[in-house]
């Protein structure tokens, strides 16, 4: 589970909707909206991105929903999951100073026992109100786990399907475009977490863009990285750090060693919503194939589906864009972070 040694004293406050960080303030309003959907006690990749995403101001955030992760998973086996990762991500917030707690809503601790019957979680009722506000700016919900809370918004309510795009990281690799890697998990982690609810979302009929299993490993970045261009940034880099260390020094202590690499696979959720192309609007430095949308089996397996909706699958995501994106913004948060009055009064 991701740690939560105590938040510290935070001196600068702002609110989402603002940057006060940025000497050069923002051109233009935000272009979506992204509902954020995470196992924030698992992972710490998932920090990243929520992170990297609360500091992109070309999207307004309305939500930030804490999912569960399995009752036996190696991360948080205590069952109460969506709960630590709501607790996390106020914690978060805590470091950032960010005041915007309002928009963290707990899910559901426990995956669907059936492919009919809801998980009742405050996120269900808060996803289907934003989803039928109206507001003309595209919508996306993007999710670094498992789907529960968002099948059983649409189990509660089918009609936000069509008002939302989900970008999800998670999925085994289709036929033709990747093979497992070594020694695969039988079913791809994030699936796992709820295989029922991915069958309930893909066969909704919400449009989705995945970024399956070969596609988020290739977010890797390198030790040196993180130490140079996170750590050094200050508190909340730092913070960021440790906590793969945690994760490495635990992995390499049962395994004679790691790599010196990590993979920072929710990322993309950041890259494919908030770093769009300002002409003809899409992730064009991305690249994705068009398909029929599959079932998803009992086994995580695929098997397709006569007139089934397109649905986008990456292929290659642009981590250059992503990462530099992310390590510029680190850097001039924690400028902003141990000088406030300085920059502010510049953004002024």
């Amino acid at each position: 589970m991701t740690r939560i040694p105590g938040t510290p004293a935070v001196s600068s406050k702002w609110h989402l909707g603002e940057t006060p960080w940025q000497v050069i303030p923002p051109a233009s309003p935000p272009h979506a909206r992204v509902i954020i959907d995470n196992d924030f006690a698992g992972d710490p990749d998932d920090l990243y991105q929520l992170v990297h995403h609360l500091l992109s101001p070309s999207v307004q955030i309305p939500l930030v929903v804490a999912s569960h992760l399995r009752p036996d998973d190696p991360f948080d086996p205590s069952g109460r999951g969506a709960e630590n990762a709501e607790t996390v991500a106020r914690d978060l917030f805590g470091r950032m100073g960010l005041a915007s707690t309002d928009r963290i809503v707990r899910g559901s601790n426990d995956a669907l026992t059936e492919s009919t019957i809801p998980q009742p979680a405050p996120a269900v009722d808060a996803i289907i109100a934003e989803a039928l506000r109206d507001d003309e700016r595209t919508l996306f919900y993007v999710a670094g786990g498992g789907l529960t809370d968002l099948a059983s918004a649409l189990l509660t309510e089918p009609r936000i399907a069509e008002r939302m795009t989900l970008i999800w990281i998670g999925g085994a690799e289709h036929d033709g475009l990747a093979v497992p890697p070594p020694n695969a998990m039988p079913v791809e982690y994030n699936l796992l977490i709820d295989v029922t609810a991915g069958q309930v979302v893909f066969a909704s009929g919400i449009t989705i863009w995945q970024i399956p299993r070969d596609v988020y490993r290739q977010c890797l970045v390198s030790d040196a990285e993180l130490r140079m261009r996170v750590a050094a940034t200050g508190p909340l880099g730092r913070y960021l750090y440790d906590e793969i260390v945690a994760v490495t020094g635990l992995v390499g202590s049962h395994m004679g060693g790691v790599s010196e690499s990590y993979a920072l696979g929710d990322s993309p959720l950041v890259l494919l919503t908030a770093l769009q192309s300002v002409f003809e609007p899409d992730p064009s430095s991305s690249r994705h194939v068009t398909m029929p949308t599959p079932a998803i089996d009992d086994d995580g397996g695929y098997h397709p589906v006569e007139g089934a909706r397109p649905m986008r699958v990456y292929t290659w995501v642009d981590t250059r864009l992503m990462f530099e994106d992310m390590y510029l913004k680190l850097a001039e948060f924690g400028r902003w972070q141990d000088a406030p009055g300085e920059v502010s009064k510049e953004a002024r």
